[in-house]
């Protein structure tokens, strides 16, 4: 038995609290939504979750252990995703606003996707929160630990994953529904650009 009904459902509802709290990764969704389309949106939001399953092979290996003990590191790991951020925010604002292509909203989507890896990865404080949330929920006498920590991780990222999609439909319903208009579309790119900034202004300046 690896992890018993109890300290599974316990995990359940606490990992569906905190994926319900909007967070770094769900403002990320919204401004890809908001710029690009559902499709973006859900692209962005597969992509935050491959950067999740890197984080936690690294959880798995211990980095998280090292980044607590070298601070400098942490700083310019976050430091380098706000500026990444920053990048996005530009391009979003310096984009031209003319009607994609299919080949350009491919294109699109694409980035949306490697741009959530990116993101994801250079937030350092995923790794951080993974090894202080998924531990306590591991009990020696279930089995491996660290076949419990990847069950426990898996379950946690796809339920944000499932979460994140949803924000990206209905934030792309109200983008397409509002898109026709070139003035809309000139606000939209603007919040999204603002949310970017907010998240690298975040990344900068939130306690460890």
């Amino acid at each position: 038995m690896l992890i018993n009904s109890t300290d599974l459902l316990v995990f359940l509802t606490a990992a569906l609290s905190l994926n319900l709290t909007p967070g770094n990764d769900m403002m990320y969704v919204l401004g890809q939504s908001l710029k690009g389309g559902a499709r973006s949106g859900i692209s962005a939001s597969l992509g935050i979750a491959g950067g999740s399953l890197i984080h936690l092979g690294f959880v798995a290996l211990g980095v998280a252990v090292i980044l607590a003990q070298y601070p400098l590191l942490f700083d310019l790991i976050r430091y380098a995703g706000a500026c990444y951020l920053l990048w996005i925010a530009y391009t979003t604002l310096t984009s031209p606003l003319s009607a994609l292509s299919e080949d350009g909203i491919q294109r699109s989507t694409i980035a949306a996707f490697r741009d959530g890896v990116l993101v994801n990865l250079f937030n350092p404080k995923i790794i951080v929160f993974m090894f202080a949330f998924l531990p306590p929920f591991i009990r020696l006498e279930n089995g491996s630990p660290l076949v419990q920590l990847l069950i426990l991780g898996m379950i946690f990222n796809v339920g944000g994953t499932i979460i994140n999609c949803i924000v990206a439909l209905f934030a792309g319903k109200i983008g397409a529904a509002l898109s026709t208009s070139l003035n809309f579309r000139r606000w939209f790119s603007r919040i999204s650009a603002g949310l970017f900034l907010l998240l690298a202004a975040r990344l900068v300046f939130e306690r460890k």
